[in-house]
């Protein structure tokens, strides 16, 4: 067997309207028409698509709540760093810079899924 490609991410949302808020005005992804057979959503993110699946007995569980990149997460690149970690907030998400030292943060969704925006500039 040999992989040759990755094609999604499904994220369990407890909210679907607000995972899709924060998932396409807040991340600003480009949805993807889909018909479903259960209430969902899909977005796609360069060759790679992000399926919300909602679940409306979805709890979510921290492993490490004391930081947010010891968890699950799912990891986005964005160009700018600064201008990104200013639109979360401005949007009244949580943030949570990255203890390595790299040039990313951590928020996370309604649901408490958590983001990680790693700067990989242009």
């Amino acid at each position: 067997m040999q992989i040759t490609q990755y094609l999604h991410t499904a994220i369990l949302v407890a909210h679907l309207e607000q995972a899709e808020y924060f998932y396409g005005t807040v991340l600003g992804l480009k949805k993807v028409d889909r018909i479903l057979k259960y209430p969902g959503a899909w977005y796609q993110v360069g060759a790679v698509q992000v399926h919300l699946i909602e679940d409306l007995t979805f709890l979510p569980s921290l492993q490490n709540p004391e930081k947010m990149g010891r968890n699950p997460h799912l990891a986005l690149g964005v160009e700018n760093l600064e201008t990104a970690q200013n639109h979360l907030t401005a949007h009244g998400c949580t943030v949570e810079m990255s203890a390595s030292g790299r040039a990313a943060l951590f928020t996370h969704d309604p649901d408490g899924n958590v983001i990680e925006l790693t700067e990989v500039g242009h």
